[in-house]
């Protein structure tokens, strides 16, 4: 299953360190659980989006996979990709950035002829072969027919696909210099949110925060002083606050770390799939283990 993950400190900048493939056990057992890109997004102070991310297992590219990317921004958006739709290439790689704003996804789409058909001349806006850039698209398109809201974008595009469209699951986080959503649908992955208070749980401690499958650490002196919001695809530490977003639930974090959750979507999807009905290796690229 891919991972995902997005961290907050708006309005301040900070410095973190990712780790996008550390396995200390094994890293080359885990990478090929997990073997089809890493990818990492943030934001320059002038705003510009930077996206460092590699179509590589990491037992194919070892330094990689251990490089530590230390970087600094007030948004951060981190993914783990094993491939459901598209082939191991750079443009088929999480975060995708359009129009200044970056998302990853985890889950799978299907019909996306249909899809096309409904992007029309918006499919410029799609480099690569995956479902996650399409709907991200159409996010897009959504956003701006309801004049830049980017809250309304993502209940519109989520809405028509899981009205139209064959779907299993639709985890996505979606980043801006200042801001962050998360939308978690429907039931079948989970997503977690921590309002994370400076210092975190124990009040003193930087964020230090690793999967439990060592796919992924995070690791940040500055949030030792400062709050911040993270959302994961598991719990990352021992907060006894990490919550379990409702499925159908829209996360928006703003630029002054302010949170509001609705339900946007609390119908199942009118065309459900299940892992029996997945190719195998979109099957394959879903399973948790």
């Amino acid at each position: 299953m891919c991972r995902l993950f997005g961290l907050s400190s708006s309005p301040l900048r900070t410095f973190a360190t990712f780790w996008l493939l550390d396995a200390p056990d094994s890293l080359s057992a885990q990478s090929h659980r997990e073997p089809d890109g890493t990818g990492l997004g943030f934001f320059a102070p002038d705003g510009t989006p930077e996206v460092h991310k590699a179509p590589m297992a990491a037992y194919e590219d070892r330094a990689f996979a251990q490089e530590a990317r230390q970087v600094e921004s007030a948004t951060f958006i981190a993914h783990i990709r094993f491939a459901s739709t598209g082939g191991l290439d750079v443009r088929n790689t999480h975060p995708f950035e359009q129009q200044g704003r970056l998302l990853a996804h985890n889950g799978v789409i299907e019909g996306l002829d249909e899809l096309d058909r409904r992007l029309g001349d918006d499919l410029s806006l799609v480099h690569g072969d995956t479902d996650s850039e399409r709907f991200f698209a159409l996010v897009t398109r959504e956003t701006a027919a309801n004049g830049g809201d980017v809250s309304a974008g993502i209940a519109a595009a989520a809405r028509w696909t899981a009205g139209n469209l064959p779907l299993y699951a639709l985890n996505i986080i979606l980043v801006t210099p200042g801001e962050l959503w998360a939308l978690r649908y429907p039931a079948t992955h989970e997503l977690y949110v921590l309002r994370r208070p400076a210092g975190g749980h124990h009040g003193s401690r930087h964020l230090d925060h690793t999967g439990s499958h060592g796919r992924m650490r995070v690791h940040s002196p500055g949030l030792g002083d400062r709050p911040a919001v993270v959302v994961a695809s598991e719990p990352m530490d021992e907060h006894p606050h990490w919550r379990l977003m409702e499925p159908g639930e829209l996360l928006h974090v703003d630029a002054h770390l302010h949170t509001t959750s609705r339900l946007v979507l609390p119908d199942p999807p009118a065309h459900p799939l299940t892992l029996a009905d997945l190719r195998p290796t979109a099957a394959a690229s879903q399973r948790t283990g």
